[in-house]
């Protein structure tokens, strides 16, 4: 929760700068808000030191100079070698760390490595298929892996769950190690643990599997909602003219645009099925499916955008026509839908509803354009 608390900070402190309309057509954007940057692209990089925080995302993240706040960053693979200031919030298919963190860490990944030169003055959470931590952790570890190998120092307890455990050579833990796995414990000779080596009963290991699971879930949960969060203010800071039409549209014409997302819902698949059942069609029906994936994270996008607008535009007038503040209104109201898409019962009707409207919306939209484009 505290970092969904970091994004909303940086995006409500309003901005000391903003790129032109040509920026916007890059693969990489950069908004600086005060001392706090947000950056997203291909292969997003920061232009400087940031003073305050840094939420940044995209296909390839790499974190090259300091960061004098929190650190929110999420890719398909996250390096982080510069100091950070306070907390690191991360999740990415391969994730690294080998600088100083001053505060807690929170990772997720497919593989995680802490390098030798990473050193977390707090405490660190870690969940991946491959964990490796070489660096130091000054607080405790909790730690979830398929193969999780320590080899650093941590000066409080460990807690790991994982497949394989192992401890090499120059491990060292000066707390007690809690450890669950259907192997015993590897400890390399001269590996040290200050305190008590407690393997969890086995009568327990399912359930504490299933803790680990739901805590291992929690921050992928997690990810996911600030990545589209993120995904919300990018489209509309990308596209400022086109995401300002769909609340229009959602008033418009809200039962067409339900009808209209949930026939596409249900006739892509079938159409993606019968293109891949023949070698000729496959090509195109590999395309139209990556087409319907995409369709359904930005429909379920749009919804929030064009809710975001028309708050915007019912209780502050004045700022609905800055593309800041839309994008601001488009993350808070992704937010809200998707909590109040936990609620038992009627979660799922929020969701579907946000879904199948959201998506209508974009085809309308996209259908209005080709009519207007020339011939």
């Amino acid at each position: 929760m505290r970092s969904v608390l970091i994004l909303l900070s940086i995006l409500i402190s309003g901005p000391a700068h903003a790129d032109d309309a040509r920026e916007h057509q890059r693969e990489r954007v950069e908004h600086a808000m005060g001392e706090d940057r947000l950056v997203a692209g291909e292969r997003a990089l920061v232009s400087g030191a940031v003073g305050g925080d840094l939420v940044i995302a995209g296909g390839e993240v790499v974190v090259v100079e300091p960061v004098g706040g929190d650190l929110l960053a999420a890719g398909g693979a996250v390096q982080i070698d510069a100091d950070i200031g306070q907390d690191v919030y991360a999740a990415g298919g391969r994730m690294a760390l080998d600088a100083a963190v001053k505060g807690n860490a929170r990772i997720a990944g497919g593989k995680v490595e802490i390098g030798h030169r990473a050193r977390i003055a707090g405490n660190a959470t870690m969940a991946g298929g491959d964990v490796m931590v070489l660096g130091d952790i000054e607080g405790q570890l909790a730690v979830a892996g398929g193969h999780i190998y320590l080899n650093g120092r941590v000066a409080g307890d460990v807690d790991a769950s994982g497949g394989e455990i192992e401890l090499g050579p120059t491990a060292r833990i000066g707390g007690n190690l809690h450890y669950r796995s259907p192997d015993a414990l590897e400890r390399a000779p001269g590996a040290e643990v200050g305190g008590a080596i407690v393997r969890e009963p086995a009568d327990d290991r399912w359930r504490d599997q299933a803790k680990t699971g739901l805590r291992v879930m929690g921050v992928l949960l997690l990810a996911w909602t600030l990545g589209l969060m993120l995904v919300g203010a990018v489209f509309v800071a990308a596209l400022p003219g086109p995401t300002a039409r769909l609340a229009d549209t959602a008033r418009a014409r809200p039962g067409m645009s339900l009808l209209l997302g949930f026939a596409a819902l249900i006739a892509v698949p079938v159409v993606v099925s019968l293109l891949m059942a023949s070698i000729i069609g496959m090509p195109l029906g590999l395309l139209l499916l990556i087409g319907y994936l995409a369709l359904l994270m930005l429909g379920y996008v749009s919804a929030g955008v064009a809710l975001g607008q028309m708050g915007l535009q019912r209780f502050s007038p004045a700022r609905a026509d800055k593309t800041v503040w839309r994008a601001v209104a488009a993350s808070l109201a992704i937010l809200v839908i998707t909590l109040l898409s936990a609620i038992p019962v009627l979660g799922w009707l929020v969701w579907l509803t946000a879904l199948l409207g959201g998506m209508g919306m974009l085809l309308l939209q996209l259908r209005a354009s080709t009519r207007a484009s020339p011939s």
